[in-house]
């Protein structure tokens, strides 16, 4: 195998999408079980199991879409779309790495694989036909970010918070509806031959559905901060402080998405953004301060 096939196989599994399965350490920071030593190698194993997971899996979504990413102006460059990755090799890849991570899971304990699992076979429904329904596919978007959650929490074996679990939905959700938008406005008239549900949606619809889920998100995070926490000792008043970079992270997101044409691509926005990058991090220091000194 030469390097520019083995470069390509990594182009398409798309390791920068990647920074998403940090939601696996979400239990981990929020529990205050960082401190802990011992809570480091499960989480591991989960993270890396959702990576090579998810990367096998974005190997079988392009090649069922490698026809429709061919006419595509931004997906045509993939490495199948290309032809610079081969149909064969794809598939060799993706029934190698996807039953490895899970493997990685299921050493974390049944429940973490059993939920990595159920992880594969959404995609998987996603990939094949569940992409096409309207509604559908973004919800399944954020099942994924959930269960990437859940997963975190199973493997250190801690109850992670149900407001938590619905910020994290909410978030992912946001996320959903405004790549949905970009790819509307990208491909105009052509949008409905790319995927059949971009016809049923229109541009005026997520906007609305934008708004109510921004509002929506605020509301579920200010709660989560009010509420009692895992750690009994951090209240409310300790995590609001976190509020203002969830707001300013979300608006800055919007203003990328709507005047600099973002949107299709979070995780490119996250990294290639200064502000958007810095808000994040600075919510993590935050969050890591405060569940450390008041725990």
């Amino acid at each position: 195998m030469g390097k520019r096939v083995i470069y390509a196989l990594v182009k398409n599994m798309r390791p920068h999408q990647w920074i998403k399965n940090g939601f696996v350490f979400a239990a981990l920071v929020f529990s205050g079980r960082f401190k802990e030593p011992e809570a480091y190698p499960p989480a591991v194993l989960m993270f890396l199991g959702f990576c090579l997971v998810s990367g096998g899996l974005y190997l079988v979504n392009d090649l069922v879409d490698i026809e429709l990413d061919k006419l595509h102006p931004e997906k045509r460059m993939r490495p199948l779309a290309s032809g610079r990755l081969s149909p064969r090799m794809a598939v060799w890849a993706a029934t190698a790495f996807i039953p490895l991570g899970l493997t990685l899971a299921f050493v974390t304990g049944l429940g973490g694989g059993l939920t990595l699992s159920t992880y594969v076979a959404l995609t998987l429904a996603y990939s094949f036909f569940l992409k096409q329904y309207v509604f559908a596919d973004v919800l399944l978007i954020a099942t994924g970010f959930v269960l990437r959650a859940a997963a975190g929490a199973l493997a250190i074996d801690v109850t992670i918070s149900r407001w938590l679990i619905v910020c994290t939905a909410l978030l992912a959700l946001f996320l959903a509806l405004n790549k949905r938008r970009h790819e509307l406005l990208l491909l105009g008239t052509e949008a409905a031959a790319h995927r059949a549900n971009l016809e049923t949606y229109s541009t005026g619809l997520l906007n609305v559905l934008i708004a109510l889920v921004t509002v929506a998100t605020f509301a579920a995070y200010t709660v989560y901060c009010i509420t009692s926490h895992p750690l009994k000792t951090v209240r409310g008043p300790q995590l609001l402080a976190t509020l203002p970079f969830v707001v300013y992270g979300m608006l800055r997101y919007l203003y990328l998405a709507n005047s600099r044409k973002h949107g299709g691509d979070p995780t490119t926005t996250l990294i290639t953004d200064r502000q958007l990058l810095t808000t994040v991090v600075l919510w993590l220091l935050t969050v890591g301060t405060i569940v450390a000194y008041y725990g």
